[in-house]
């Protein structure tokens, strides 16, 4: 038996094994949360055409425990989730094709905390396509993520074909949130660009999926000159570089003719024929969306303008508590 084909066999066997495992979890949850929809239609349906209250539903918990005493999630509480699901979820087709593939957790915390039902759909999909966590995915709403995403200034429209232009947009975000840093308001640049490469796993949860860390300070030498993008990226879903460019003051016009130059020399020395044009990102600690529309247009690169904050801005229930206090 030669050792290196047996532990190739091995790592396949291992590798098919762990597959199976995952189909199998997901299959089950899927079963789980397509059963939790049935029974809150079925409490829903009783309620409406026999005025079901809550007692009944605490009767209903206790006698399906005493049938089935080994099976959990039949409390009275989670009951009232189940309602609350078939209720938010009228089609059971969303329910079996989308909502079923992420679990009952992350379910119960995007019906307690997302009102908006298209702002629901989004933060399933991201769920299912980005593998989070139920705390990550509770992170992201508390920061807003839906809001944040898909409304950076950009003229991407007017430099890169569709759907790659859309694509794009969706990537960046308006503003960001630097909540992990610890750095007074008025530091230099330098140091922003040092805590944020300190804090990489961090800063790139917060820019999204599909983005890698390729340099800090990426040289580049043109004209026997030397010049140096802040922070440059590959995008693994986009199929290009994406160039920051960090600033901590509020943007300036004159930044995007610098990323201009920039992305410039960096698709001629490092794109090649598999990648897609190169993106800029000019984040500056405040901007005025006017500037910054009027500054990007004319430019011939894809670029955008984008703003971040040191500290996440306080939910709408937590100023509710802050008013009445």
């Amino acid at each position: 038996m030669k050792v290196n084909n047996y532990n190739d066999t091995l790592a396949q066997i291992k590798q098919s094994i762990q597959q199976s495992q995952r189909k199998a979890v997901l299959s089950v949850n899927q079963t789980l949360v397509e059963l939790y929809w049935e029974v809150g239609r079925q409490i829903l349906k009783q309620q409406k055409e026999e005025g079901w209250g809550a007692k009944v539903i605490q009767q209903l918990s206790r006698d399906l425990k005493q049938m089935f005493p080994k099976m959990k999630g039949l409390s009275e509480r989670n009951l009232k989730y189940m309602r609350q699901f078939a209720q938010t979820y009228t089609d059971f087709q969303i329910v079996q094709q989308l909502v079923a593939q992420i679990p009952w957790g992350h379910n119960c915390l995007i019906m307690n905390k997302i009102g908006n039902d298209t702002a629901r759909i989004w933060y399933v999909q991201k769920t299912i396509e980005n593998g989070w966590s139920r705390n990550i995915l509770a992170h992201q709403i508390e920061l807003e993520l839906y809001e944040r995403q898909g409304n950076v200034i950009s003229n991407f429209a007017e430099t890169l074909p569709e759907p790659q232009s859309e694509l794009v947009q969706e990537a960046l975000k308006d503003s960001y949130i630097f909540d992990f840093l610890t750095i007074e308001e008025k530091s230099k640049e330098t140091e922003l660009e040092h805590q944020l490469v300190e804090n990489i796993s961090k800063f790139l949860l917060e820019l999204g999926a599909g983005f890698a860390f390729v340099a800090q300070q990426y040289h580049l030498e043109i004209a026997n000159n030397d010049y140096y993008i802040d922070l440059l990226f590959y995008h693994t879903r986009l199929h290009c570089y994406v160039a920051i460019d960090l600033k901590t003051g509020e943007f300036k016009p004159e930044y995007v003719g610098k990323m201009n130059f920039y992305l410039s020399a960096l698709d001629d020395k490092m794109k090649t024929t598999s990648d897609n044009p190169s993106i800029g990102l000019v984040l500056c600690r405040a901007k005025d969306n006017v500037v910054a529309e009027y500054a990007l247009r004319g430019m011939s690169q894809p670029i955008g303008v984008s703003d971040y904050k040191l500290k996440a801005l306080p939910s709408t229930e937590e100023l509710q508590r802050i008013l009445n206090k």
